[in-house]
């Protein structure tokens, strides 16, 4: 009985077909990445993607704001007219009467709002003089700050008196 050697390879046997495929030198790779990735950064510059509607709602803000600059006394403040920064639209808000004072030495005033002093806020603005708004029930928009010393801590954007 004869014992093929297993070591040896058969020659009777065909060779598959093996394609080759061009290798693409990694310098023009490099290329494409980064000619797409420049392209991408300016086109997004130059057509930056937004819906009508964000549009329409950031236009009827910018209308609608009037800044305290112009204002020197509490009686020219209208009820339901918006005070301050328009341009930007703010995450939080509360409402509430704003008195003058601190919590625990934070802020520039106060928001006392329903449920006690638990639910007070500290208030700063750089661009709403708060002053002008003391002992008004308002609704205030501004963005949320880290403190220690109170409770909650808002940055004032703008401001609307309700009565």
């Amino acid at each position: 009985m004869d014992i093929p050697n297993l070591a040896s390879p058969n020659l009777n046997e065909t060779k598959p077909n093996i394609i080759l495929k061009p290798k693409i030198p990694k310098s023009i790779i490099a290329i494409v990445v980064v000619v797409g990735l420049t392209s991408g950064f300016w086109l997004s510059r130059l057509m930056p993607l937004s819906s009508s509607s964000d549009k329409a709602l950031i236009e009827s803000t910018k209308n609608d704001a009037v800044s305290t600059d112009q204002i020197s006394d509490s009686d020219q403040l209208e009820a339901g007219v918006v005070y301050g920064n328009s341009s930007a639209i703010f995450s939080d808000s509360a409402q509430g009467v704003v008195i003058a004072g601190d919590i625990n030495g934070v802020g520039t005033h106060i928001l006392v709002r329903e449920g006690g002093d638990s639910q007070r806020a500290s208030l700063t603005s750089s661009t709403v003089d708060l002053d002008l708004f003391i002992d008004k029930k308002v609704l205030v928009k501004g963005q949320t700050n880290d403190s220690q010393k109170t409770g909650w801590l808002l940055d004032v954007g703008n401001i609307k008196i309700i009565e």
